[in-house]
């Protein structure tokens, strides 16, 4: 499988398809690119599809070190310029979108199309920022076992976790999330926690963009995600219904159906 040396980290990604465009997707803290396999299996015929692991995530580099939220956004540029496929069509969800907004404010000429999903313009809440910096110390201190519950029930709504023909699923992101560098994930949790507002930046963005939320969102509530409709040129909101944070995994088919919609309506696809 393809690693590439960018902003100095190794960043693994996959790629499928053959399409003449190419759709990126960024995942979110604590997952990786498997997460968006159903949407790629839906655009895999009409898109070369890159799917990328974050540093400290997945296949990617352990950085331990402390950085900040634009070291995230420069590896996506990197990746982008290195593997020259730009413009791309850019799908990010949650850490990913914190990407997705920077790139369309920064460098608007690396994106065709923008996919926002659970995500926010909006700095980390203090409420917020106080129960992850605690479940971050916990992790260090005593491994996942106490907190793994919490954490679930961040990035998951219930209908998901308890669904008994899903359990596999459950199962499998349990392993991925307690399966990350402690290390490295704490150093990308402090990045992304102490991300810098770009609400009063949002009119910038012109690139065509779609925001997509799950309703019971815990995370990045669906008032942030209003926020950036109501203020981003020409965009829609759609709301995914019994989904939470991760609502590529929880509401697979729903979230692909948003995008072809999405994509439909600008005239990509």
């Amino acid at each position: 499988m393809p690693q590439i040396r960018v902003n100095n980290v190794e960043l693994f990604y996959e790629e499928n398809g053959s399409g003449s465009e190419v759709m990126l997707f960024s995942h979110g803290y604590l997952m990786d690119h498997t997460m968006y396999a159903q949407q790629i299996d839906a655009f895999k015929d009409e898109f070369r599809c890159i799917a990328y692991d974050q540093r400290g995530h997945g296949r990617s580099e352990a950085i331990t070190s402390s950085y900040d939220i634009d070291a995230i956004v420069n590896d996506a540029i990197g990746l982008i310029e290195a593997l020259n496929i730009a413009p791309v069509h850019f799908v990010g969800m949650s850490t990913g979108g914190f990407v997705g907004l920077r790139l369309a404010i920064r460098r608007p000429d690396l994106l065709k199309s923008l996919v926002l999903i659970d995500t926010s313009a909006d700095p980390e809440e203090k409420s917020k920022l106080s129960q992850y910096n605690l479940l971050l110390k916990t992790v260090n201190l005593v491994g996942w076992k106490p907190v793994i519950g919490r954490v679930m029930s961040i990035l998951f709504y219930d209908v998901f976790l308890e669904d008994p023909k899903r359990q596999d699923e459950v199962k499998k992101w349990r392993n991925i999330i307690t399966g990350h560098n402690v290390k490295a994930v704490t150093a990308f949790g402090k990045a992304i926690f102490a991300r810098d507002s770009v609400t009063d930046q949002l009119g910038k963005i012109k690139t065509p963009a779609v925001i997509i939320v799950g309703k019971h969102d815990a995370a990045t509530p669906s008032m942030y995600a209003q926020t950036m409709a109501d203020r981003i040129h020409d965009t829609r909101l759609r709301v995914i219904p019994d989904s939470g944070h991760s609502s590529p995994v929880e509401k697979p088919r729903a979230v692909a159906e948003a995008m072809r919609t999405f994509y439909e309506r600008v005239g990509i696809l």
